[in-house]
């Protein structure tokens, strides 16, 4: 499918069950005056990238200006830290990433994912892989594994900040594959790229940003960590089919404060849900290989407390629980 009849068909799909809702619609007259959107990643990365792509989009459904505001740094928590402090009214909002439901397990936390936070709407979810630097001393993932096999605690790789998912993903990777590695957290993607390319790390776990360098040659791609191998890439194995049960899906949405009027709840996830159709927004979700992945309140709300559960499992097994 050529991209363009992939976005009209996403837009489509999406119209045919989303009820139109003029921007004048409001409760009790929300909103007013800006929205803050806080991004927890640092800008100039992918996530900023589509944090401002929704942005935009939801300040033309909304009618009020939306202001992106970049809150980088503790595994992409801090959005949560600092939204759970603000006022219940509909005005400060977060991006909510996997590591919410799993850093609390793992460390003393400023919040309750689920006790603190009003879950909005389920968004979108990021696609995960392994790259390495073209002179790296292995071609594939199984070399990659040999290789750290033979050298223990050799490997450096980078990741994305202690306690998320890359970093767990790819710890849970090598536990499984029999090696042990040296890690080293950066704040976010477009800061992670920087350092692979400059050659301060041989290999990194993160999102598809670094398609771009693949195709141009500067990476290569090992493997990626989801359930099937991506369509961009339908040459990468995933890193289940090269012989270790490693699967992570990372899917975000966006929440609020516990203790917002349910009428703003709806009304911020009318409009989001609206975003959904924007053709830039899908423009911008194909260019960093995310797919839409809508769950309403409800479903958001339940998918919470699930993996909440999940990651507390996760964490338990790899030893790195929280005690105290």
């Amino acid at each position: 499918m050529q991209r363009r009849d992939w976005l009209a068909a996403a837009a489509a799909a999406l119209a045919g069950v989303v009820p139109r809702v003029h921007a004048q619609d409001r409760h009790a007259g929300f909103p007013t005056r800006p929205v803050v959107l806080i991004c927890p990643w640092p800008a100039g990365g992918s996530s900023d990238a589509v944090m401002r792509a929704f942005g935009e989009s939801l300040s033309r459904q909304l009618g009020v200006p939306v202001i992106v505001e970049n809150r980088p740094g503790a595994g992409g928590t801090l959005g949560a830290s600092a939204m759970v402090s603000a006022k219940p009214d509909g005005y400060t909002i977060t991006q909510l990433p996997l590591g919410i439901y799993r850093l609390p397990h793992m460390q003393k936390m400023p919040f309750d994912p689920l006790k603190d936070i009003q879950h909005v709407i389920g968004l979108t979810g990021y696609t995960f892989g392994i790259v390495c630097t073209p002179d790296a001393p292995f071609r594939t993932l199984a070399e990659m594994v040999a290789w750290a096999r033979a050298r223990p605690g050799q490997l450096t790789y980078g990741h994305t900040g202690t306690g998320t998912t890359p970093h767990l993903a790819f710890e849970e990777f090598a536990h499984k594959a029999g090696f042990k590695t040296q890690d080293v957290p950066y704040k976010g993607s477009a800061e992670i790229l920087q350092a692979i390319l400059g050659g301060h790390v041989p290999v990194m776990c993160g999102t598809l940003e670094f398609a771009p360098q693949v195709k141009a040659g500067k990476l290569r791609f090992l493997a990626t960590l989801g359930r099937e191998r991506n369509r961009a890439f339908p040459d990468v194995p995933t890193v289940k089919e090269s012989g270790w049960d490693t699967v992570i899906d990372s899917p975000f949405g966006i929440g609020a404060p516990r203790g917002t009027d349910p009428g703003v709840v709806r009304v911020l996830h009318d409009a989001f849900r609206r975003t959904l159709e924007d053709p830039k927004v899908l423009e911008t979700l194909e260019r960093y290989y995310q797919p839409v992945i809508y769950m309403n309140t409800e479903a958001y709300t339940q998918y919470a407390h699930r993996t909440f559960e999940a990651e507390r499992a996760t964490v338990e097994r790899m030893g790195l629980a929280h005690r105290g």
